[in-house]
């Protein structure tokens, strides 16, 4: 385990992300690309912006502590709204612009705002008097306010989190979780002041936050974001023509990209993934379509990324990679003992890591659940004995079949290269029986299915039922929504 150096105090996150616009006040920090035309922000005018955004917020008569629900779409009034909270000694709570009313209502109850940031039709909170400022960008036009200093473990930020649950919890963030994703510079980016880092996603995903904006700012380097409404499929075209060196995304926007034929990119020197397991074959058609490597990171929101791949340290094939250099974390059984390495167990992280949540927001108080010294996050992993984790999905996905455990990824890995797109889910045929079940796209026939089953897994492995769906449910990111999986093959049966 390497050690990672305290923060340092007194400090502000926003600062501390800025830090570098007074050395490089001409530097692009921030281009928005468009297909014509690129909306361009140097380090000095962004500075400028949060800081002069913090003292709005302010006039707007928020004081410090208070909580700014943030209602704003993908614009970069988001991010710079974001620090400019943050700069003033406020919290700003990001929220999804695809909420609904009735979704937004009770997290607002939740979080008790002192002000909402509104941008042009997004949904507002009901029966809410609390005020809201719909001209955001005009608040960067104040003099710039000082930043507010103080102990990096108080809160910085509240973002929120559906987890295993199902229930949207707020995670609370201090200060110092800027800091700790140092440990993500080298450890996963091998980012530094000359990259140029192109993310895919919208300015209001938390990914696209930390990954695409946060960091890049942080070491001096420039973000690109694509502009409302550029498709993916035009994504090449962006990197190559602003001569992106990193690209970073989650899974599907790999997946739709390759569907179109690709464009030489001689700037690009790596790609990252992150938010949902990176399946095999779309790793494989990006580096024969790119002749360069994508980097993939497990993370959470409770935690950032902590075990990842990386250009100096390339994550064996098959697994996820390495805990970053610095990280505090284990895998350990029921009992929060540590198992040993090959062993398969739950991924938890010590209560110490520098990037760990303060914990949820619970009855005005943070609720850092524990088992022992350890925050388990969910996630089934074993390690090699060269230090290399391999991933067997959520404690909450895993399948039981005749009483053994079995990760849905294993399955899916068999069945990719001969089936395409496809999900192990597990679903109940009669009350207390349940099956393995694979729903797929392909047009093959189930007796082959079965057929190339039986050449690649274990009897138990198995799935009992297969089913052809015209498409698998996804996200807006991506993400495959294996609830939504269950319920699709429930009602074709």
């Amino acid at each position: 385990m390497t050690q990672f150096r305290d923060c340092p105090a007194p400090f502000n996150l926003a600062q501390y992300v800025l830090r570098h616009a007074n050395r490089l006040p001409d530097k692009v920090a921030l281009a928005v690309l468009g297909q014509s035309r690129a909306e361009r922000w140097n380090y000095a005018r962004l500075e400028a912006a949060v800081c002069g955004t913090a003292t709005g917020l302010l006039e707007a008569g928020a004081r410090s502590g208070d909580r700014i629900l943030m209602r704003i779409g993908n614009t970069a009034e988001f991010p710079i709204a974001f620090l400019g909270a943050i700069a003033a000694g406020l919290v700003p709570v990001p929220t999804s612009a695809q909420l609904t009313a009735a979704e937004i209502t009770p997290l607002a109850k939740k979080i008790a705002p002192k002000l909402i940031l509104a941008g042009p039709g997004i949904a507002l909170p009901e029966g809410s008097d609390c005020p809201v400022v719909t001209e955001v960008a005009t608040l960067a036009n104040n003099p710039p306010a000082d930043y507010v200093l103080g102990d990096p473990n108080r809160l910085a930020y509240l973002v929120f989190t559906s987890g295993t649950s199902g229930r949207p919890r707020a995670v609370a963030h201090a200060h110092r979780v800027i800091w700790a994703r140092r440990m993500m510079w080298n450890g996963w980016y091998g980012l530094g002041e000359s990259d140029r880092l192109l993310h895919a996603g919208a300015f209001n995903w938390t990914f696209t936050l930390g990954t695409g904006l946060l960091d890049p700012w942080s070491v001096g380097a420039t973000a690109l974001i694509p502009a409302e409404g550029v498709e993916a499929r035009t994504l090449p075209l962006l990197l190559k023509r602003h001569d992106a060196t990193i690209f970073a995304a989650a899974p599907g926007i790999y997946r739709q990209i390759l569907k179109h034929p690709m464009l030489s990119m001689p700037k690009l020197r790596h790609a990252l993934s992150a938010g949902e397991k990176l399946p095999d074959p779309i790793r494989l058609a990006w580096e024969s379509a790119t002749a360069t490597t994508i980097h993939e990171a497990l993370g959470m929101s409770e935690c950032s990324t902590f075990l990842s791949g990386s250009p100096d340290r390339p994550a064996p094939e098959h697994t996820l990679g390495f805990a970053q250099p610095g990280r505090i974390i284990a895998v350990v059984d029921e009992e929060n003992q540590q198992v040993p390495d090959g062993t398969t167990g739950h991924l938890a992280i010590h209560h110490s890591d520098p990037g760990l949540m303060l914990g949820y927001l619970e009855d005005g108080g943070f609720d850092l659940p524990l088992s022992g010294d350890w925050f388990v996050s969910g996630d089934m992993v074993h390690r090699d004995k060269d230090g290399a984790f391999h991933y067997h999905g959520r404690a909450d996905d895993m399948l039981n079949a005749g009483g053994f455990r079995v990760s849905p990824q294993e399955i899916e890995r068999a069945f990719v290269p001969f089936a395409g797109d496809c999900a192990a889910v597990q679903i109940e045929i009669k009350p207390g029986t349940f099956i393995i079940a694979l729903a797929h796209c392909s047009e093959i026939a189930e007796a082959d299915l079965r057929e190339h089953a039986e050449t690649c897994l274990a009897q138990y492995k198995q799935p009992r039922l297969y089913a052809r769906l015209a498409e698998l449910p996804r996200g807006g990111n991506g993400k495959l929504n294996r609830k939504a999986v269950i319920s699709a093959l429930k009602e074709a049966s």
